[in-house]
């Protein structure tokens, strides 16, 4: 509870001070710092571009999902959190600075927000835990209003951040197994060590 509060509270500190920097000691020129698609320049930009944001209103939009979000995955652990979020913003990122269209700048929390969301949304499938599949078809009716943000439907808006951002996140749901429950872990544990003794007799 604690370590999910931690990065709940971490996030929203995190977001709310790099907007206040940006506007009140940088005029808010920091947004340049945001992926520019197919600008190789720009790549670096990919870890920068989700703490970044247009105005106060885009900021607060994302404070919410986004804090309820990092304390669901905190809560599982501090490698669970970084290997998600590192998903998220790595093929999130990739994805962005691909098919972004020339010309645009992405910025925005939002990222971030549809992948953490992607990621509780199916981790239960595939970890096997009856709680998480659970917690996730609540995540998924209360927030299906974000399903429409994947699609191109609002101008100036980034819904290629929120597509592949989405996708990282359910990525991340399939590839990493930091967030096995105990029984899970403990019976790949003993399938491998089976494997391992059974090609040593061989």
């Amino acid at each position: 509870m604690r370590l999910g509060l931690t990065y709940a509270v971490g996030y929203v500190v995190l977001i709310w001070a790099v907007h206040i920097i940006n506007v009140f000691l940088f005029g808010g020129t920091l947004t340049a710092f945001g992926i520019h698609p197919l600008d190789v320049s720009s790549l670096p930009y990919i870890f920068t571009s989700p703490i970044l944001h247009v105005n106060f209103e885009h900021l607060m939009s994302n404070t919410v999902p986004g804090a309820i979000f990092a304390f669901l995955i905190g809560y599982s652990g501090s490698r669970v959190f970084w290997e998600v979020t590192a998903f998220v913003v790595a093929l999130g990122g990739v994805g962005v600075w691909f098919f972004g269209g020339l010309g645009t700048n992405h910025i925005g929390a939002s990222m971030l927000v549809y992948g953490w969301l992607g990621y509780l949304l199916v981790r239960g499938i595939f970890n096997r835990s009856a709680s998480q599949i659970a917690l996730g078809v609540v995540l998924g009716l209360f927030y299906s209003g974000l399903v429409w943000g994947v699609l191109p439907l609002t101008p100036g808006v980034s819904w290629q951040a929120h597509l592949f951002g989405a996708l990282g996140g359910i990525a991340a749901g399939v590839i990493i197994t930091s967030d096995d429950p105990p029984a899970l872990a403990a019976k790949k544990q003993q399938k491998k060590a089976l494997k391992q003794s059974s090609q040593r007799m061989q």
